[in-house]
């Protein structure tokens, strides 16, 4: 047994199972015992803004300078300064869960004004991403908000041309490399995936777009067209790569949670299909404990500053299957879902895997 703190009641502690899916009861106490940490602290909440805007803003100026010496020096900044654009991502990602501020208004607010550093317009994020929480490993329900993925039986299906399109999109070059710019500097600019009706989002998409050609101009008047280009493309690329790649593995690992319809439960989506991806601390504080997406999942209102201790309090968290860093790398290549093994494959394992099969 494991002493937990019990809901409504701070700093004491009740029992919970090392069971984490069963019985039932203890599914229920489990929940109860996280959402116990699903209360944002405004003066954490701003110290965490501040020390993160600073930190990028001292960074951005840093790496402006350093243009006059080797640009090597600039790409050396480059790496921290992305870090803290994803660490902006986390908070704005916080905001449309509403768990960064008490106040839903303060927690739009500041999404759409970090909405122009992270080139993510944050009404249809939020939209989109609610809609990925609610069908996370539903093999029925795929589409809005998460990485394509086709089952063995879906790609065998399809024409050459459907095969090799799919294999080039999963390709960790395209992946990983063009993917990222598409996403954050072409698709997001012009989401045609966006109805019209939903006029709240093309706003938000609109006044996102303004907001960054009116900074850009901007900057590009004040330090030079140049300068600027030197200074930011590198930190957009970079953010933009680790963006990606948090997401793809937070979904997308060996034995991740698929399941049809009938079959789908949002606590075995959570536990089973999100990581527990344990990084190093300087790469935890970077991403804002957003590695604890198995929590995350289970309580999205739990805020990202009270993750770890939500982890430390409820020790069966930790009990579900890992990722570590250099674990991770080999996962980058899992392109197919494989509904008879019940696992994700890559492409070099589609013949062994069907001969398995047939025998």
């Amino acid at each position: 047994m494991s002493d937990v703190p019990t809901p409504g009641a701070p700093g004491q502690a009740g029992p919970i199972s090392d069971s984490y899916l069963s019985p039932q009861q203890d599914q229920r106490c489990l929940l109860a015992c996280i959402r116990a940490f699903a209360a944002p602290d405004r003066k954490r909440s701003i110290r965490q803004l501040v020390v993160t805007a600073s930190g990028f803003a001292t960074l951005w100026i840093g790496m402006l300078l350093s243009t006059k010496f080797p640009y090597w020096i600039t790409l050396l900044l480059a790496v921290p300064a992305a870090g803290l654009v994803v660490r902006f991502f986390m908070i704005q990602h916080d905001c449309g869960h509403n768990s960064f501020f008490k106040s839903r208004r303060m927690n739009d607010l500041l999404g759409h004004l970090i909405g122009t550093i992270t080139l993510t317009p944050y009404t249809y994020w939020r939209q989109t991403h609610a809609e990925h929480h609610a069908t996370s490993g539903n093999l029925d329900r795929r589409g809005v908000g998460d990485v394509t993925t086709l089952t063995v039986r879906e790609y065998l299906a399809r024409a050459w041309w459907g095969r090799f399109g799919y294999r080039l999109y999963r390709h960790p070059l395209v992946f990983f490399g063009l993917g990222p710019i598409y996403l954050f500097v072409l698709k997001f600019r012009l989401p045609l995936d966006l109805p019209l009706r939903k006029t709240g989002a093309w706003l938000s998409v609109l006044a996102t777009n303004a907001a960054i050609a009116g900074c850009l101009v901007c900057l590009a008047l004040l330090i030079g067209p140049i300068n600027l280009l030197k200074t930011q493309l590198p930190i957009t690329l970079l953010a933009s790569a680790m963006g990606v790649w948090m997401f793809f593995i937070q979904h997308q690992y060996e034995g991740v949670y698929w399941r049809r319809q009938d079959a789908w439960e949002a606590e075995g989506a959570a536990l089973e299909g999100s990581s527990y991806y344990r990084l190093p601390k300087v790469l935890q504080w970077f991403t804002a404990n957003i590695g604890l997406h198995h929590i995350h999942h289970l309580c999205s209102r739990i805020p990202n500053y009270r993750l770890q201790k939500c982890l430390e309090r409820v020790p069966v968290l930790a009990q579900v299957p890992h990722i570590t860093f250099m674990g991770s790398l080999r996962y980058a290549t899992l392109a197919l879902w494989d509904e008879t093994a019940n696992k994700m494959i890559r492409f070099r394992d589609l013949k062994r895997e069907r001969c398995q099969h047939q025998a």
